[in-house]
């Protein structure tokens, strides 16, 4: 039997088969010069809004300094990490925290943190979609797509605040004072020449303040480009096999820094996972490389961000929570791992007993970047 969006259904004595015996053909991607299209447009707008965010926070400098989302280190924090689980994705929110140290509305500890807090509310987005695939009733395991989302901030939070504290404290002693990456003024003389003309433009027609939300909104589409020129990593992906590969902790955690690299997109590359648990492919417990992977190479993008902005500090911002969060990923992996395992489980199942627990997990997520901005 052949459904309307042209997949094929079998059916044995007037059965369907369950949900891997059916046969759905393959998403059709766009035509390769519509795709390069697409990239040329994204990555044009890509800059045209770190440029337009760049001027923005140089008119917001005198709003922010001393607010309450820009007045210490905690706040920036708390900023990063509420924005990213408001606009359901990290890379907007750490491109900004990168713009507004470009512009001088916050210095580089403070930075630091926004970047740092915009991971940590990045997984939220997987949250978000476990819970709405629960409610579809799809898969034998109706709590598996949520456990997920659960297990994704859990292990990011394992990764991210202690490895961003040591990188917080080299940061702020110079340890990174000496390094640079990507100094080129041809580099930022080329992009000027090529899109500097649409931020002046821009600057011209509208008032100071409103250029860093454009900017956001730009770099939002851009992304949104982005999405329909990258590879389509899809559930089937990672059902395809059934080696024992997928249950060894160093494989998972190459293919998770893969699929990020490939997606730029640490919301994407763990979202993939939620089908995969709920039919039960892949075993939750060992989905937590995978993520810890994806947590450290979806800052690929940031760190072209920061090169395009020519700004060594915005550069020493990223490779300083880059390092230390891989370095003490790897040693959690390499030493530490049943501990980790065993805790993120163990977290993830208590939440899961009601559906209370699960509602006084999303406040306590939500309400603590609030205080941290508040702080």
């Amino acid at each position: 039997m052949t459904e309307p969006g042209g997949g094929t259904v079998a059916h044995i004595e007037g059965r369907e088969l369950p949900d891997e015996d059916v046969v759905v053909s393959p998403p059709r991607r766009a035509p390769l010069p519509l795709r390069l299209a697409y990239l040329i447009v994204g990555l044009g707008l890509f800059v045209i809004a770190l440029g337009l965010m760049k001027e923005g926070a140089k008119e917001l400098v005198p709003s922010l300094e001393g607010s309450v989302f820009t007045d210490n280190y905690w706040s920036t924090l708390g900023l990063g990490w509420l924005g990213a689980c408001i606009v359901l994705s990290g890379s907007p929110v750490a491109a900004s925290a990168l713009t507004l140290l470009d512009g001088g509305a916050i210095g580089r500890t403070e930075s630091f943190t926004m970047l740092t807090g915009s991971r940590l509310g990045a997984a939220f987005v997987v949250l978000v979609v476990g819970v709405i695939y629960a409610l579809r009733k799809v898969g034998d395991k109706p709590r598996a797509p949520i456990s997920i989302g659960i297990l994704s901030l859990l292990m990011t939070m394992v990764a991210y605040v202690p490895g961003a504290i040591v990188g917080f404290f080299l940061l702020q002693g110079g340890a990174f004072d000496g390094l640079r990456i990507g100094d080129s003024p041809g580099l930022t003389s080329a992009t000027d020449a090529l899109f500097g003309w649409a931020v002046d433009l821009a600057t011209d027609l509208l008032p100071g303040w409103a250029l860093f939300p454009l900017g956001l909104g730009v770099l939002l589409v851009g992304f949104a480009l982005f999405d329909r020129v990258l590879p389509e990593v899809g559930g089937h992906r990672l059902e395809d096999g059934r080696e024992a590969w997928y249950e060894r902790k160093w494989p998972m955690f190459l293919v998770g820094c893969g699929v990020c690299l490939l997606t730029l997109s640490v919301s994407v590359a763990l979202t993939v996972l939620v089908p995969v648990v709920a039919k039960g492919h892949l075993r939750r417990a060992n989905t937590l490389p995978y993520i810890a992977g994806a947590n450290i190479t979806t800052l690929a993008d940031t760190l072209v961000a920061a090169i395009l902005l020519n700004d060594q500090d915005a550069v020493r911002v990223v490779v300083a929570v880059t390092v230390t969060v891989t370095v003490w990923t790897l040693f959690l992996l390499a030493f530490c791992y049943p501990l980790v395992r065993r805790l993120c489980l163990g977290i993830a199942r208590r939440v899961l007993r009601s559906r209370s627990r699960l509602v006084l997990f999303v406040v306590a997520l939500l309400t603590a970047p609030i205080t941290l901005i508040a702080i």
